[in-house]
């Protein structure tokens, strides 16, 4: 009787268990981890703090989400190790950045494209801006095209890697202005960009805007322009865009941010999450620590990501081939 009881029992285990796992209605029992392809500082890692914080919470996941950075790269070490070693169980999330991994992607020598990854939802957009120390003698990107006319090549500007959103604003002002400019990437991502401007190490850079916004505050930097088809009325209403100022340069490189989960992860898990994370994002204090911290929130769903991934893939592609 005991044999057939202990039978029974490992019976009902084998159908009742695979039934819990696929519904996932535990989904999550443990901590999650988000991953950050930058560096502690910057504003990635600093706004997927803000955003998370409140992960913990029963009426969100219930579940508290450590931040895990793994800089590198221009994004390209933390993106290939997420698209190539990553677990699919929900309990290891990732930070993407758009137009990052897609122009990467597009420019090839990563192990991820668009089709590794599953968008859950996107928090921010966060558009690059021209900055240069504080003081300085540019006042108007009038001030930095001559000067780098006048001196091709000379012209010495920091962003956080090859081929991000900071890379594809230089690009398009080079072509725009029609100057040469010295472009160097910073393996410390935004916040070594930064640093460089502010310490004289560089003439100018492009940065976050929210990354900006504070360094302005802080009384360390001038920003000259935005690379956005409006001014962010919310934050720097007085800085005109670079198309104001005569350069013809649309809203490429805006950095979309959000969170994704490594391709194969179960479909009841990325609806639990899809449900769930926009929520958070639309949290109260989450959204007046974003604005404090010069952050602009853009919150859209997975579908609505979908369909800004698509149209980034097919704008960048044709971006890139032209420059």
């Amino acid at each position: 009787m005991k044999k057939w009881i202990a039978g029974a029992a490992l019976a009902l285990t084998a159908m009742t268990g695979p039934a819990l796992a696929d519904g996932h209605d535990s989904y999550p029992e443990r901590p999650i981890m988000l991953m950050v392809s930058y560096g502690a500082g910057g504003a990635t890692d600093f706004q997927a703090r803000i955003v998370t914080m409140t992960a913990g919470n029963e009426d969100a996941l219930g579940m508290p989400i450590a931040i895990v950075n793994r800089p590198g790269a221009g994004g390209r070490v933390g993106w290939n190790w997420f698209a190539t070693e990553a677990e699919g169980d929900g309990y290891t999330l990732g930070a993407y950045n758009i137009p990052h991994f897609i122009a990467q992607s597009i420019e090839g020598g990563v192990s991820y494209s668009s089709d590794s990854f599953e968008p859950i939802a996107n928090w921010g957009a966060d558009p690059a801006v021209f900055v240069v120390a504080a003081d300085s003698d540019f006042n108007s990107m009038a001030d930095v095209v001559s000067y780098a006319k006048e001196n091709p090549g000379g012209l010495t500007f920091s962003g956080a890697g090859l081929f991000v959103g900071h890379h594809i604003a230089a690009l398009q002002l080079e072509k725009a202005a029609g100057v040469k400019m010295a472009y160097i990437p910073n393996n410390s991502g935004g916040a070594g960009a930064m640093r460089a401007v502010i310490a004289g190490e560089v003439l100018g850079g492009v940065n976050n805007l929210s990354d900006a916004f504070r360094a302005q505050a802080a009384g360390n930097v001038k920003i000259l322009g935005v690379f956005d088809l409006e001014r962010n009325a919310e934050f720097l209403p007085d800085v005109p865009t670079m198309m104001e100022q005569g350069y013809d340069i649309d809203n490429a490189s805006v950095n979309f941010r959000g969170v994704m989960v490594p391709k194969g992860t179960p479909q009841p898990i990325i609806d639990k999450l899809a449900a769930t994370v926009p929520a958070m994002f639309e949290n109260g204090r989450v959204q007046s620590r974003m604005a404090a911290g010069g952050s602009p929130m853009h919150i859209m769903t997975r579908d609505e990501v979908l369909e800004m991934w698509a149209a980034r893939q097919s704008t960048l592609e044709e971006l890139l081939a032209g420059l």
